[in-house]
């Protein structure tokens, strides 16, 4: 039985926000990296990928812990991705609205900045993922992964704080456009890595030779600057893809060695943590879960699409944290380097709706954001929202 977790009185601690990050059959999802090249820290104007938080000598322990602290905001609409602010301060976005909302990050208090122009929300698409540029502090950039009438494309925008609410987002820039879109998976989550390189988890849009297809951005991990060009280091020089062999990626994050990892739906069996690395091939379609053919990487975790169809993930405290949309549960993968050590253990199991989105805040915070008024989950009065969590 889903319970409601209600606002707290009390102001959440803003200490620099550092963020990391960070469906389809039925519910919403089911129906690699030796370190970028680089290397350089994230800027502390932060994003929902900003590694190095919750970093840790000793491996974790093979038992961990959920608190949930207090409720941040709610009364969001279709949530799905965020961005973290200098001062603390998250941006969200809207995927159905075509909206971002700057969220106070002590009191929660809300405030639209504008509109991105060209959204056209439609089944899984719509306004996706969010990041701010690494350079924010001189430039005022925030990046944007979005469905438009005839592709997904990634964008720039001028926030300009200056202006009346609802009129501060500039036109978009788009950097890269043509990445294929369809009702389902169209991917969408975007993140700075520690090289200050723009990451995009994509989807094949259910056509599932896109996956294989390397001259395709469909079903792909994309590494590009900040203007959305190829990277000097990707596996092909005039390219922007990194990894292929996706169904649809929705979670990346980094751990403390600048490791980027990703999670992504399966169709009907397996859905899958993958650790990447540059030019690998992880097996869709040919694999779902691990299959242990040659030729194809396969996940360092794997779940039952029953119990996670995963969205955003975050590391924190030595272990991946994976948000699960029709799991409706927050998993915690404890790890040793690359390797788990212990089986995953579920959290917040059917309390509070489907889970969308989960990014570090600095030590043992995170912030969860809850999925609710996706068309897919059944909301309740002041869904969706942001929780504020502790964790172990």
């Amino acid at each position: 039985m889903r319970t409601v977790q209600r606002p707290a009185v009390t102001a959440v601690l803003a200490a620099a926000v550092l963020l990391l990050t960070a469906g389809c059959s039925g519910a919403d999802g089911n129906a690699p990296a030796p370190t970028a090249t680089g290397g350089a820290s994230a800027s502390p104007s932060g994003d929902a990928s900003r590694p190095g938080s919750g970093s840790r000598a000793e491996p974790p322990p093979a038992k961990g812990s959920v608190k949930v602290v207090s409720t941040l905001t709610e009364d969001l609409k279709s949530p799905w991705g965020i961005a973290a602010l200098p001062d603390g301060d998250l941006l969200v976005s809207s995927r159905d609205e075509g909206t971002i909302t700057r969220v106070d990050g002590e009191s929660g208090k809300k405030t639209e900045i504008g509109t991105v122009a060209g959204v056209a929300p439609a089944g899984e698409g719509g306004l996706m993922g969010l990041a701010v540029s690494p350079s924010f502090a001189s430039d005022h950039l925030v990046y944007a992964y979005f469905t438009t009438e005839s592709d997904n494309r990634i964008a720039r925008m001028l926030y300009d704080e200056k202006k009346p609410a609802g009129q501060q987002l500039g036109a978009p820039d788009t950097i890269l456009r043509g990445i294929p879109k369809g009702t389902v998976h169209n991917g969408g989550r975007i993140a700075f890595g520690p090289d200050k390189m723009l990451y995009a988890g994509t989807g094949e849009t259910g056509d599932t030779g896109l996956a294989q297809d390397k001259k395709s951005l469909g079903g792909k991990i994309l590494r590009m600057t900040p203007d959305g060009e190829p990277v000097h280091g990707n596996p092909e020089a005039d390219s922007v893809v990194y990894s292929y062999g996706h169904r649809n990626v929705q979670g990346l994050a980094w751990d403390s060695e600048k490791r980027l990892w990703a999670a992504e739906f399966g169709q009907n069996t397996w859905d899958e943590l993958n650790q990447i690395r540059p030019g690998q091939n992880y097996g869709w379609p040919e694999v779902e879960g691990k299959g242990g053919k040659e030729g194809f990487v396969d996940p360092v975790a794997q779940w039952k699409t029953s119990e996670a169809s995963p969205s955003g993930i975050a590391y924190a405290e030595g272990s991946i944290w994976m948000a699960g949309l029709r799991g409706e549960r927050l998993w915690r993968i404890p790890l040793d380097g690359t390797e788990p050590v212990a089986d995953p253990e579920s959290f917040l199991a059917e309390e509070h709706g489907r889970l969308r989105t989960v990014v570090a805040a600095g030590g043992d915070k995170l912030w969860l954001v809850t999925s609710e008024t996706d068309t897919r989950g059944t909301p309740e009065p002041g869904d969706d929202r942001i929780l504020n969590l502790e964790v172990k």
